[in-house]
């Protein structure tokens, strides 16, 4: 079963991607500055306590990946959530959903490429971050060059490595606790929740942003090889992202004094420079490095082929949906491009510009999620249980759990208002859905 139009409209994407390569994308697209730099700034929000964040945002994000996971095998489709909102919502829906998150995943390219720049600033301090970030950007077009089926090969062995080395540090942190060489850090200064309990909710907003890259699976369904390979796939990506975000902070906050937190360095550097193990902080630099590049290299993906969907849709000018010989949208992955452009720009007015970059991206992926979830609920009233059953994947809570994920995250997002470092996201949702749906009417007009 399929949804109408959209083979037609996604015919010449070449079918190749396996259930894990698609795993690996969207971890790759979640595992990056979220988590190696916006830790940072999360950690200075909510203290120790930024552990119950994370596992907040990991159960709110579970909904979503269960939603999107459902749809995604019964609708395998590059448009993902914008074919889903056309199909059971309006078109409106699709359209604010498609371009909202083709917006913020452009923009996190951008913030990756900055995060890049910014490590390199440990090796080479004298060389300006410009440098950098237009090198990184010529490096991330050319692996996107390449055919869908080597590209997610490549991007697989990509993600795997921070995968792996943050496993590793994970193992290493606990082993630092438990062996009494550094001071478990979650009872001092101020305790396990310095600003106070309600400081955990304060911090949703970089808890979600890291999550923000589940919905790749549902992206890259569209030249996946099957449907079942497509539900295989949410489970390994949701299941990776939870080990590696919990895990990884709960070590974080135990070994780090959480007051020397934030986003000039990576948490998971300073963590071995306080353990007094200054080449593993070598590596682990070498590591983050690799894990933004790869986090920019599958937003680069996904935001091309979602430019794409849009022009098949008709939303996009027509070239954007032309594919060259190798299956890849060059237009549309040029003009995904112009994230690095804005970030390059944005960095040198604003040497703070990560935080507006990371807050402003995640309102449009937010506003996907959210679409997402509505649309869960109305195909859950039209699927059957057999089909479910069929594609082997079922979320447990159904269309009620997509309706409590819907809630909590505009929660989230309305609590940013009174955090310094995130109220972008509550200032900027309005301005994003006018801005949309006026471009929406004269879209419709035209």
């Amino acid at each position: 079963m399929t949804g109408p139009n959209t083979t037609d409209q996604e015919r010449g994407l070449k079918r190749e991607l396996t259930a894990r390569q698609m795993a690996m994308v969207a971890v790759g697209g979640s595992i990056g500055t979220g988590l190696l730099l916006g830790s940072g700034a999360a950690i200075q929000v909510a203290g120790p306590a930024v552990v119950l964040t994370f596992a907040l945002s990991a159960l709110i994000s579970w909904t979503v990946a269960m939603a999107l996971g459902e749809m995604s095998s019964v609708h395998p489709a590059a448009g993902s959530f914008g074919v889903y909102a056309d199909l059971y919502l309006n078109r409106w829906a699709g359209f604010i959903a498609r371009y909202g998150y083709w917006f913020a995943v452009v923009i996190v390219v951008g913030s990756e490429v900055v995060a890049a720049a910014t490590y390199m600033r440990q090796w080479y301090p004298a060389v300006p971050a410009l440098v950098w970030m237009v090198t990184f950007g010529l490096f991330l077009l050319a692996i996107n060059f390449f055919s869908v089926g080597h590209y997610g090969t490549f991007e697989y062995w990509f993600a795997l490595l921070k995968v792996v080395t943050i496993f590793v540090f994970i193992v290493t942190g606990a082993a630092l606790l438990f062996s009494g060489k550094v001071q478990p850090q979650y009872v001092a200064d101020g305790g396990f929740a310095p600003k106070g309990w309600p400081a955990p909710l304060m911090a949703m907003s970089f808890g979600l942003y890291s999550f923000l890259g589940i919905e790749m699976v549902a992206i890259s369904s569209g030249e996946a090889r099957s449907r079942k390979d497509v539900a295989r796939a949410t489970r390994i990506a949701f299941a990776t992202l939870v080990l590696v975000y919990v895990g990884a902070m709960a070590v974080l906050v135990g070994v780090m004094p959480w007051k020397n937190a934030g986003v000039s360095e990576s948490p998971f550097v300073t963590v071995f420079k306080v353990a007094g193990i200054p080449a593993a902080g070598f590596i682990m630099n070498f590591v983050v490095l690799s894990a933004a590049l790869s986090g920019a290299n599958a937003s680069l993906y996904v935001a091309s082929r979602m430019l794409f969907a849009l022009a098949r849709s008709g939303y996009a000018p027509q070239r954007m949906g032309v594919l060259n010989q190798h299956g890849v949208p060059m237009g549309a992955l040029l003009v995904s491009m112009g994230g690095i452009v804005g970030a390059i720009l944005l960095q040198l007015r604003n040497a703070n510009a990560y935080l507006y970059i990371i807050n402003a991206a995640l309102v449009g992926g937010m506003i996907a999620w959210l679409v997402s979830l509505i649309a869960h609920v109305r195909f859950r009233r039209t699927i059957s249980a057999a089909q479910l059953a069929e594609i082997g994947l079922r979320s447990a809570l159904g269309g009620v759990g997509s309706i409590l994920g819907f809630v909590a995250i505009v929660a989230a997002i309305a609590c940013t208002w009174w955090v310094s470092q995130s109220s972008v996201a509550a200032k900027s949702a309005g301005i994003y859905l006018v801005v949309l749906t006026v471009a929406y009417w004269l879209v419709r007009r035209k």
